[in-house]
């Protein structure tokens, strides 16, 4: 039986974010690090980012290691690579989280350029794609283990543009079209691999107070679009990272192919 004097939200093993240079990914990294994680494989494109992470996380929580990987999520050949190293670093990889993301040009779609559509739809669409192609041949190596854990478990971070549209005042196309294959392939993998040990998950979280926005939030350019939130204001991304901590904990553990929506009540 599995030990139920742990925490409710305590996770185990090695965890592996991608975008864990800042915003989402590196707040997830964090609560991980405070709520039981051993291991941390954190990867951007931004190597200095992450080596600031892993000094301030190292010296926060001496007992977690972590391991830092310069990559590109649009190139499948870097994915493959740094997943097999770090899997081979930590001996597997327990969680996989998968945060990297860029917002793209605000304009209608007629008037959309194409340079930019393809940019955004690469890092946001395919580079989801890629790092869960590359962690489910991984995790399907890997010895299943009792209770919730299995073989692994996936997190795709998605938006609240994975199940609606923004207000028609802002042009997103490739954004919102990008979030929506995020949800639609996490549904798709979960129900092929849950019978594998593997389960997997999306979160849509709303607007979130991360570097990617933060200029529009405090320019009030977004303020029409926190007013349809019941709570009035962006999410801080400590509560994102709280929502990705109870999906991968045993708190989540019959949550699977879920669209787990966290946004202050903006699209209910």
């Amino acid at each position: 039986m599995e030990n139920l004097a742990r925490p409710p939200c305590h996770v185990t093993g090695t965890a592996f974010i991608t975008g864990g240079g800042s915003g989402i990914g590196k707040f997830i990294a964090s609560t991980y690090a405070q709520n039981g994680i051993e291991g941390l494989a954190l990867a951007d494109i931004n190597i200095t980012n992450l080596q600031n992470v892993q000094a301030e996380l190292s010296n926060l929580y001496p007992d977690v290691r972590v391991e830092v990987f310069s990559v590109n999520v649009t190139e499948e050949k870097q994915i493959a690579a740094i997943i097999q190293s770090a899997a081979a670093k930590f001996g597997r990889i327990d969680i996989s989280i998968h945060a990297a993301g860029i917002t793209g040009a605000v304009a209608p779609t007629h008037e959309y350029p194409l340079e930019d559509w393809q940019r955004v739809i690469n890092t946001n669409q395919t580079g989801v794609m890629l790092c869960d192609k590359w962690m489910i041949r991984q995790m399907l190596t890997q010895e299943l283990r009792a209770g919730y854990e299995g073989r692994g478990m996936i997190v795709n971070v998605a938006s609240i543009a994975g199940v609606s549209a923004p207000d028609g005042r802002i042009g997103a196309a490739a954004y919102v079209a990008s979030k929506h294959a995020v949800v639609g392939l996490t549904k798709l993998d979960a129900k092929i691999y849950a019978n594998q040990g593997i389960r997997i998950n999306a979160i849509c979280p709303g607007y979130v107070v991360t570097p990617l926005i933060r200029q529009e939030l405090e320019s009030h350019a977004l303020s029409f679009e926190i007013e349809k939130t019941s709570l009035k204001r962006a999410a801080e991304a400590e509560e994102i990272a709280n929502a990705v901590l109870f999906l991968t904990s045993r708190m989540g553990s019959y949550m699977c192919a879920n669209t787990f929506v966290v946004d202050g009540g903006y699209t209910a």
